[in-house]
């Protein structure tokens, strides 16, 4: 059976309006009833605007945030509070905004919002309405006939002519009387199977750009819902579920009402797809109805349907969809202006901080020379903090840079090395080279004379196997030296990049001198060590004596019949059977071994103080004079292209000293609005 709408009986002086309208669009056999309306419940472009109490305070807050997003602010990292529209194809988004906006958007196959559609609703008091567009840095004036084609030609200069989408937005600006003050964002219309035209990975494509507007914290999500589906199944639904799960700031408007009556009621007391701001359903405008039969229509739909009309009244019509629009909108801005305020002041204080760290640009050879002296000053200071004064309060996390704790280190492991370098020798070895050497060098002279040719030697073959240490040490750390001093001299020539390449090359250059230099004065204090036999060190007498006090012990299990262990000092048990051969030497042998091994630990004390107190007199060197002439010479010498290259500011510089100078303006602008409207609210409540 059919629904009729109940007629109201007209009355004199009643509040009530004449309106014709089609009793049922689905049934044109039907006739035209003529039905009375009260006009009280038709707000949108009839009377005074909706929520007109609240315009005074929305609209300048509004028009601020207009202003930040025309200002591109969002660029900034800073998101502003927007009202996103979503919903799935085909699901009646488009004559929402209609509805709202009392214009005609765009129809036809397919996707028809192909860029971020930003509509700005503007309430004014003139008749005649006025609409524009901006996009691609131009301002495009149009009217309600042809705004819908307006909308098409600026989507195919940004989207291009084919069926594709694209992220820039496009900016509508409808001031009209009798809409509410609204900014929202439409976007297309998800889709999961392409068109013919359209890429294969449209979903995904739109996907993005719906995530990227409704993932922000500060968006309000409005989708758009059809009564002719399960709303479970949605798509929309489903995105703007993994983003606000809560529902906290999802408000869903149910389209197409009048189509489907049927259990609407239920489903959306039911909630459940989690929508925490509430829903509205609303009746879409039906062929060629004026915006304002349209209404009439709907008001009319909601109080008389017999299902329908059992829904609240604060869940349904176009106007209620208005009113909660401009109130959630309201507040989310006040609830977000605080901290949009402080991001702006924090943003702006960090891009003037990084200005100003930003190196001075040159503009004179005299600028260039005192940037020059100052980078070698600041260099010098910082390489005598961590190489010789063991500061390294500018590297305070980076162990590496505690340059005088890992030089002591790389010694301290140096000295270890020498002392553990010589090999164990086996009880069945002891005193046979010594034994050896003591033979090939006998002379004809008498025989308790301890011949200092074997001395020599043996001490010759002990330096010459642990030759390679010294030098592979002080290699090691001329190495650690280089990439200290590398890394000083980079830092402090960072803002110079024409300056770093001569630099490093005069710090490598200099560091290979000092290797060689060196590693030459290694191998000559191991040829000094070869040469001679010397020490006024009284250690060596005391440490032979005291291994000479073994000595007994060694005869005792010479002499001894069963057992022939003897405890030598510094040696330990040592078997002396195997020394009955060499009764003439044994005793020679042992002398000498014994003055060796108290000589051998003067050498090594001997060679790691000497290499190590010339390496402190290099880093000397170096630091005090060394790296500021070598730097000097290779700046200005031919290859280092003189002091003139200072000037020449790099270009990734001059980009970024553009970027900041143009955020920086871009922040003061918006914290000068913001600072306007916050006066104006306050000079309000005064």
């Amino acid at each position: 059976m059919e629904w009729i709408p109940k007629r109201r009986v007209k009355q004199v002086n009643s509040k009530f309006k004449q309106v014709v309208v089609n009793s049922d669009q689905e049934h044109s056999n039907m006739s035209l009833l003529v039905c009375e309306v009260d006009e009280s419940v038709v707000p949108l472009a009839c009377h005074a605007p909706i929520v007109s109490s609240y315009n005074e305070r929305i609209r300048p807050l509004l028009d601020a945030i207009d202003k930040l997003r025309n200002l591109k602010v969002m660029q900034e990292g800073i998101q502003l509070p927007t009202i996103v529209v979503v919903g799935d194809q085909s699901s009646g988004k488009s004559s929402v905004l209609e509805s709202l906006a009392g214009i005609s958007l765009p129809r036809g196959q397919g996707i028809c919002t192909r860029v971020p559609l930003i509509m700005r609703l503007h309430h004014h008091s003139k008749p005649e309405s006025e609409l524009h567009l901006e996009y691609s840095s131009k301002v495009v004036s149009t009217d309600e006939m042809n705004v819908a084609d307006a909308i098409i030609k600026a989507t195919e200069e940004i989207a291009g002519n084919g069926k594709g989408i694209s992220h820039t937005p496009l900016t509508l600006v409808v001031k009209k009387n009798g809409v509410p003050d609204l900014t929202m964002v439409d976007l297309p219309g998800i889709t999961r199977v392409p068109v013919h035209g359209q890429p294969e990975n449209i979903y995904e494509q739109i996907s993005g750009i719906i995530m990227e507007y409704i993932k922000p914290e500060e968006s309000i999500i409005l989708n758009v819902l059809s009564a002719t589906v399960d709303f479970p199944t949605c798509e929309s639904i489903r995105m703007s579920q993994s983003v606000d799960k809560t529902g906290d700031r999802t408000l869903a408007v149910v389209t197409k009402s009048d189509k489907s009556p049927e259990g609407l009621r239920e489903k959306v007391m039911a909630d459940d797809v989690n929508i925490g701001l509430g829903y509205v359903c609303v009746r879409n405008r039906i062929g060629d109805e004026s915006y304002e039969e349209a209404r009439l229509a709907e008001s009319m739909l909601f109080a008389s349907h017999p299902l329908l009309s059992k829904i609240d009244k604060s869940m349904v019509s176009v106007p209620v969809l208005a009113r909660k629009l401009v109130q959630i909108q309201a507040t989310i801005i006040s609830k977000c202006l605080p901290e949009i305020v402080r991001k702006i002041n924090a943003k702006l204080n960090g891009n003037v901080l990084e200005l100003n760290n930003l190196p001075q640009k040159l503009s004179t050879v005299a600028e260039a020379i005192n940037a020059f002296m100052r980078i070698l000053g600041l260099s010098k200071e910082s390489l005598k903090k961590l190489l010789v004064r063991g500061e390294f309060d500018e590297y305070p996390d980076n162990k590496n840079m505690h340059s005088t704790a890992r030089l002591a280190e790389m010694v301290d492991k140096f000295s270890h090395e020498l002392k553990n370098s010589s090999p164990i020798i086996a009880n069945e070895k002891f005193l046979l080279d010594e034994i050896f050497v003591l033979k090939e060098t006998k002379s004809v002279a008498l025989p308790n004379f301890l011949p200092r040719s074997a001395f020599l030697h043996l001490l010759q073959l002990k330096v010459q196997a642990i030759s390679e240490i010294p030098v592979s040490f002080v290699t090691k750390v001329w190495d650690y030296i280089e990439t200290v001093v590398v890394e000083i001299l980079m830092h402090h020539c960072e803002n110079y990049p024409p300056l770093q390449s001569s630099t490093k090359r005069a710090a490598l250059n200099l560091i290979s001198k000092m290797k060689e230099q060196s590693t030459y004065r290694v191998l000559e204090i191991i040829e000094m060590e070869k040469l001679a036999d010397y020490t006024c060190d009284p250690e060596y007498m005391a440490l032979w004596t005291k291994l000479m006090k073994s000595h007994d012990n060694f005869k005792e299990a010479i002499d001894g019949d069963v057992w022939r262990i003897a405890y030598i000092e510094s040696f330990g048990k040592i078997d002396v059977r195997h020394l009955d051969d060499y009764p003439g030497v044994r005793d020679v042998a042992f002398d000498l071994k014994m003055r060796l091994t108290a000589y051998w630990n003067i050498v090594l004390k001997r060679m790691v103080d000497s290499i190590a107190l010339y390496l402190l007199m290099a880093l000397k060197k170096l630091v005090n004079q060394g790296m500021e002439e070598e730097v000097v010479n290779e700046v200005l010498g031919p290859q280092g292209g003189g002091i003139e290259r200072l000037m020449d500011e790099s270009p990734s510089f001059t980009i970024k000293r553009a970027r900041l100078n143009q955020s920086i303006g871009l922040l003061k602008e918006s914290r000068d609005v913001l600072a306007k409207i916050i006066d104006r609210i306050a000079i309000a409540d005064d």
